[in-house]
Order: C-alpha cells, then sequence, then structure tokens
C-alpha cells in the first residue's frame, strides 16, 4: 500500500515566467486551484476568483484596482483588501476569463498572480527582497547623510569654514541620489497612479514633500545664496523615507505571514489518495476525483484526503488545522476524520462524505481568502474621507508657504514642506486594517475562522448572546436511549428492533444530529424512498414503494401524544403515530465554564431550542443560561432575535443547522459550529471550526482586545496630528522633525497593530 500511497513528482518550477502565467491561468485544471463556481442572483455559473496583488503601497491602490477590474466586460464584483493585497472577483465565464482580469489589473499599473501557492509564493519573495533592499538603502544613505550634516548642527558660529559646509552639502546631495532614485520610488508610482486615474492617493503629499525638499535642497547646495537660501534638509529626507519605508516593510510582514497560513492550511491536502475499486483493488487516484461513498486507505503520516467516518481499527489524528494545538485526538471506529488532519496512529480504512468545497479544510482556506480580501468598514469610511483630506493638506500645505513668503520667504518652502510631511495620513489609514488582519490570524490559529473582518467590531460590542442546543452548546452526536411502540406499531411491525430499523433508514436521508443517531443506531432496513423532502428543524417526509406517507420528527410535526419522553423522535404511517425514539445529548465539554464567562463580561446568554421546554431548561440549569426559549422554530428564534435587536441590544448568535441559517443571517454576528450544515456555515459571520464552545469566548476576548488597539492607535493617529500641524504652521517644527514624527508615528501604529494576532 506504502507504493501506492507514492504520489507523482508534482512540483512547480522554481520560476513562473509572466507569458506562462497567462496562458496557463485559463486552463481548467488551473482555474479550480483559485477559483470556485457559485450561482448568481438570476441562476447564472459565475466564477469566482482568488487572485494575490503587488504594487500596492496605500489604501488608495484599492480603489484604483476595482475600478480597474470592475471595467471588464462579464465583472459582476470585485473586492481588493489593501491589508492582504488580495482581490476576489466574481465573474461570468460566458464573458471573460482571468486572463482577461489580470491583464487589467496590471494595465492600471500592478501585478497579480492566481492565489495558488507556487506562483504566490514567488511573487512574495520577490516582493519581500525587493522591499528589504529599498529599505537598506535608504537606511545606509541616512545613516551616511545624518554624519556628513551633524557638523553643521553641533558647529557654534564661525567654527565651520563656509568651503567646508558646502563640501558636506554636496556630499548629502550625492549620497541622497540612490534615496530618490531608488528607495523612494514605491512613493512616486504610487502617486503618479492616483494622479493618472484622476483620484487623490495618501502618497500624493508623500511625494510632493520629498520632491520639494530634494529640488529646495538641491537648489540651496548648488546656490547658497539663491531663493532657496543656505539650508539643506537632506537628512530629513532620508530620514522619511528611510522610516516610511520600515514602517511598510512590518506592514508586508504582517501580511505575508497571513498567506503563509493560509498556504500552510492548503498544503495540508494530499495530491493523491489510496481508493479501494469495486472489486477490493487498490488504486492511486487524484483527490479531485474521490466521490462521497468512496473507501479510502491512509497510511501513517499522510493526511486524510476528504472529510469521512472511521471504518474499523483506532488512530490518533492531527487536528491542528481545526483548533491550532497539535494534540493527538484520539479516533475509534465511526469517528469524524477531517480533510487535512494528519493520521498519526496506523494505517486506517474510511469511508468519504464530503469532498472537495464541502469540506471543512476548503471551507477554512474559502473563510480565510474571504476575510483577507475584505476592507473593514472603518477602511472604507477612512478611503471616502482620504481624497478630502488629502485636499485639504495640500491647500493648508500652500496656504503656508504663502503666508511665510510674506513673513520670511527664506523659510516658506520648508513650512510646506513641514505641513505636507506631517499631516500625511499613513498611521490613520494603517489604525484599523492592520489590526483586524493581524487579529483575524490570532484567530485563525486558535480555530475560529472570520468570514467578515467587520464582524470583530460588532463581536466586541455585542451584548446578548443566543446558543442554539443540539450540536452546539451539546455534543453534535446524540445516543439512543431507548425504542417505544405504540398500538399501531405493534400490528406494523414484529419488534421495536424492527421500527428502529425502518425509522434508521428514513433518518439516513438527513444530516441533522438526530438523525444521525437513529441512522448509526441500527443497520438500516432495504426501503426503496420516494419523494423525500426535509422540514428544517421538524422531520422528514417520504413515500415508501406501496405509496405510504411516512413522518419521522418532532411531536408537533407528527401530531404525537405530549408524553413519552423530553427529546422524543417519533415515526408515523399514514398519520398514525407507531413508534417513538428516546435520545439523549451530552454538553460540550467547557460549555458551562464558557457561559460563565462569557456573564462575567457582562453578557447576556440564553438558549433557543427547538427541544421540549424540560430538556431546554434542565441543560439551561446545568449550564447555567439567563434565559430559555424551548419549541423554537426558526421563525420563533427570528423573532426572538428581532425582538432584542429592538430593545436595542446588539445581538450574536451560534448555531449549526439548517434551521439556523435565517437567524445566523439576522443577527448582528453570527457564529457556526464548524461540523455544521453548510448553509449555516455560509450564513455565519465565522465559523467556529474546534467546535469548542471555549474558543467564542477566546474570539470574543480578542475581538475586544483588537477593538482596545484600534482606539489606541486612531487616538494616537488624532493627537499626533492635532499637536503637530500646528507647530508645523507656525515654523517650529523643521522638515526633519515632521519627517522623523511622521514615520515614527506609521511605525509605532503598524508595530502594535502587530500585538492584536498574538
Amino acid at each position: 500500500m506504502s507504493a501506492l500511497a507514492k504520489s507523482p513528482d508534482l512540483s512547480i518550477p522554481a520560476a513562473v515566467s509572466e507569458p506562462s502565467v497567462l496562458a496557463g491561468v485559463d486552463d481548467a485544471v488551473e482555474l479550480d486551484r483559485f477559483t470556485r463556481w457559485v450561482t448568481g442572483p438570476q441562476g447564472e455559473r459565475l466564477g469566482e476568483s482568488a487572485l494575490q496583488l503587488s504594487g500596492m503601497y496605500c489604501a488608495a491602490c484599492a480603489g484604483l484596482i476595482e475600478h480597474a477590474v470592475a471595467a471588464v466586460p462579464g465583472v459582476h464584483s470585485v473586492q481588493v483588501g489593501a491589508s492582504a493585497q488580495r482581490a476576489t472577483v466574481r465573474w461570468d465565464p460566458a464573458r471573460t476569463q482571468p486572463s482577461a482580469l489580470i491583464q487589467a489589473i496590471r494595465g492600471a499599473g500592478y501585478d497579480a498572480v492566481p492565489d495558488a501557492a507556487a506562483p504566490a509564493r514567488l511573487q512574495r519573495q520577490a516582493e519581500h527582497r525587493q522591499a528589504l533592499w529599498r529599505l537598506f538603502v535608504a537606511s545606509f544613505c541616512m545613516m551616511q547623510v545624518m554624519m556628513m550634516a551633524t557638523p553643521s548642527y553641533v558647529a557654534g558660529p564661525g567654527e565651520l569654514a563656509d568651503d567646508l559646509r558646502q563640501l558636506l552639502n554636496w556630499g548629502c546631495w550625492l549620497v541622497s541620489l540612490p534615496v530618490m532614485a531608488f528607495s523612494a520610488v514605491p512613493f512616486f508610482t504610487s502617486a503618479w497612479r492616483s494622479v493618472r486615474a484622476g483620484r487623490m492617493g495618501m502618497d500624493v503629499p508623500v511625494s510632493v514633500a520629498l520632491l520639494i525638499t530634494f529640488v529646495a535642497s538641491t537648489g540651496s547646495t548648488f546656490d547658497p545664496n539663491g531663493i532657496f537660501g543656505h539650508e539643506v534638509y537632506f537628512d530629513s529626507l532620508t530620514m522619511f523615507v528611510s522610516f516610511l519605508l520600515g514602517a511598510r516593510y512590518l506592514e508586508l510582514r504582517a501580511r505575508h505571514r497571513a498567506a503563509e497560513t493560509l498556504e500552510a492550511t492548503l498544503s495540508g491536502l494530499p495530491e493523491m489518495a489510496v481508493r479501494v475499486a469495486a472489486d477490493g483493488a487498490l488504486e492511486s487516484v487524484n483527490v479531485h476525483h474521490l466521490r462521497p461513498g468512496d473507501e479510502v486507505r491512509v497510511p501513517v503520516g499522510q493526511a486524510f484526503p476528504a472529510d469521512g467516518v472511521l471504518l474499523a481499527g483506532s488512530t490518533q489524528a492531527d487536528e491542528a488545522l481545526l483548533s491550532g494545538e497539535s494534540a493527538p485526538v484520539e479516533k475509534a471506529a465511526g469517528s469524524e476524520l477531517v480533510a487535512g488532519s494528519i493520521n498519526l496512529g496506523s494505517p486506517v480504512a474510511m469511508r468519504v462524505q464530503r469532498v472537495g468545497g464541502d469540506t471543512r479544510l476548503e471551507a477554512i482556506v474559502s473563510m480565510m481568502r474571504s476575510a483577507l480580501s475584505q476592507r473593514p468598514a472603518s477602511a472604507a469610511l477612512a478611503d471616502r474621507w482620504a481624497g478630502p483630506f488629502l485636499w485639504a493638506v495640500l491647500l493648508l500645505a500652500a496656504g503656508a508657504a504663502a503666508v511665510w513668503s510674506v513673513i520670511d520667504p527664506s523659510r516658506a518652502v520648508w513650512v510646506a514642506v513641514a505641513v505636507l510631511i506631517v499631516t500625511c495620513p499613513c498611521a490613520l489609514s494603517l489604525a484599523a486594517p492592520a489590526v483586524l488582519v493581524a487579529a483575524a490570524r490570532g484567530m485563525a490559529r486558535q480555530g475560529v475562522m472570520l468570514q467578515r473582518l467587520d464582524a470583530l467590531e460588532v463581536l466586541a460590542r455585542v451584548q446578548h448572546v443566543y446558543f442554539d442546543k443540539t450540536g452546539t452548546l451539546t455534543e453534535t452526536r446524540v445516543r439512543l436511549a431507548g425504542t417505544g411502540l405504540t398500538a399501531a406499531g405493534q400490528r406494523l411491525f414484529k419488534d421495536e428492533t424492527a421500527a428502529l430499523s425502518h425509522a434508521a433508514s428514513l433518518a439516513g436521508w438527513s444530516g441533522h444530529p438526530v438523525a444521525l443517531a437513529l441512522a448509526a443506531a441500527v443497520p438500516p432496513a432495504a426501503v426503496a424512498w420516494t419523494g423525500v423532502h426535509e422540514h428544517p428543524g421538524q422531520g422528514l417526509q417520504a413515500c415508501d414503494a406501496e405509496g405510504r406517507t411516512w413522518l419521522l420528527g418532532s411531536a408537533s410535526f407528527l401530531g404525537a401524544p405530549a408524553g413519552g419522553g423530553d427529546m422524543a423522535v417519533w415515526l408515523a404511517c399514514e398519520g398514525a403515530v407507531v413508534a417513538g425514539f428516546e435520545l439523549a445529548d451530552q454538553p460540550r465539554p467547557g460549555a458551562r465554564e464558557a457561559v460563565q464567562a462569557l456573564r462575567d463580561r457582562g453578557l447576556r446568554v440564553s438558549l433557543l431550542s427547538g427541544d421540549t421546554p424540560a430538556r431546554a431548561q434542565a441543560l439551561a440549569s446545568a449550564l447555567g443560561l439567563d434565559e430559555v426559549v424551548a419549541g423554537a422554530t426558526p421563525e420563533t428564534k427570528l423573532a426572538v432575535v428581532a425582538a432584542a435587536q429592538a430593545r436595542g441590544e446588539r445581538v450574536a448568535m451560534v448555531g449549526d443547522g439548517i434551521n439556523d441559517a435565517p437567524v445566523l443571517a439576522r443577527a448582528d454576528v453570527s457564529l457556526a459550529m464548524g461540523q455544521g450544515a453548510l448553509v449555516a456555515r455560509s450564513q455565519a459571520d465565522a465559523v467556529v471550526m474546534s467546535n469548542r464552545v471555549q474558543d467564542i469566548v477566546r474570539a470574543h476576548e480578542r475581538a475586544r482586545h483588537a477593538m482596545r488597539i484600534v482606539r489606541q492607535n486612531l487616538t494616537w493617529a488624532a493627537s499626533y496630528n492635532a499637536v503637530c500641524i500646528p507647530l508645523a504652521l507656525v515654523g517650529w517644527m523643521p522638515p526633519w522633525a515632521a519627517g522623523l514624527g511622521m514615520a515614527a508615528s506609521s511605525l509605532l501604529v503598524t508595530v502594535n497593530a502587530l500585538r492584536a494576532g498574538r
């Protein structure tokens, strides 16, 4: 089997040229590596492609790229995340192809590659290498310029000869040339793109300040008695470029670490799997060819290729991709196996249940891509204000120059430069997005995957948390506690086992935890069901070969008697109840502690359950919940949450089933358990892939921590501008101090943002 398990060499060449990327990006096989297929509003088939971008240096670049891609015929929507430098584009395959999207991005002056591991990694390496070189050149030249500028600052009157001072100025000018020609190129390039597109980007005032400082200092160097005077500020220029590049380098490293986390998750799935054919022979197949129901052999040390169940024996699995913890998890026959987790114990056989986009691994990847591609509301608000603010900055600098040209013409240029530098909104633009991306990465390591970055802001302010019961506060798998036959059932079935087998056959058509428990209790009967229909939160309806209508579900769904147990599931034939089944559930480990921790933080915690009042109340008493709403239909849950919102409460909903999807969509912020229904996960703002209730508490605490950091950053950026702008206007802040302050401000905000991911 080990020989069959070996996969062929599918390594990607060490270099991927630009023509080859565009030539192969439309290939069907390559397309599936970075594109998922969705249904549009009119039922049409649309592609949603993930692209990794490069060449972005400020938040305004996101708008330029979105505008360029949106102009491509067939593009339905485009989202660009400046913090993560990723784009998600939804497009019509009948009208365009991904190569056209990449060409549009390159036409706007940026670059893009499919968000597949190899080309993206090469692009990141090149981007990192170039950023490091720019920072090194700027920092090295800054030190040399500072060394040559020091005598002019420390020398007393008459101590430094004019010809020596002039020689030092010439040396500063010469050393500053590499900074302007190489290190500062990203600022000029970004500013030119903004101007060419008719928009105001944050690098425009930066570039104007750099050019004015360099031109004026050059004029002073060549002609000390000219209109620019004799003062030079090459030290301010190089210091400004060096510190600002340092802040952006830290931001780039944060983005790259998030991308590396995504790649590590992607690399967990093997390329090949050993499948058992119909005749019992073993065959090595690509994981994309696996289908639900296939039997697969998994050797020790290999990742499970799909979601499924262990058929026989026992093993251990490393599920660090779900929980962030590498402690082995014991797996016995019948246990759930997760795609991408590592088989550590012994060679095993598994039955495939979910493949491709329906696996939890792909859900993790999709959510990480989605979150990294988004711009949070706070960043979008900053983008809307960036244009007017930057125009105001330019006007303020021009006004300051005009006033000082009357007061002291020799200082007019330098006051204008100081105003331009000190008001650069780089720190303000980084204050929120960098924090939210770092926090999302930290939550992913703990097993909570964000689908919407804005959810962090809402989660931090939530006041009331509603929990579903089964699969959320209790274990997903319930167990059969007893079976009973009614008088009608005794005439229809020879014994309780026959009735249970019949119910198990129908329950196999549903993924609800209760149905799964019945289906696993005994071997199902061979019944040819037709017209199977599931009523979310209530039960199943189907017809057998004889045309009889069967119902399996809650007492209210079947019209069964109120007695017979707190959590009874009933089976009815042609309107007559024939059997009832008692099921017992078990609270999740740590559920009580998690509920208490939320209450200690001042949150109200309530239970929304479709179970009977007695069963729901028993769980609420055991866990210490504040409020219980039992027997709740999807409509009831929706009404309860809407009523809480009408009272002014910010509501969080935690659920996992199909019947929870409407209320998950309605809540201010929603979390779904990782093993829950796909529709529930798709409606949630975050998914608890670890299935641990305690991680919800950790997510809430991390969200509050992240928003505290955002407030710190915003307060610092606003305070810095409030203090420094007046100083620059009255001429008390020279350009070198303005450059140092602005660059240090951006550096401080970026470093502070990284704390959110720890």
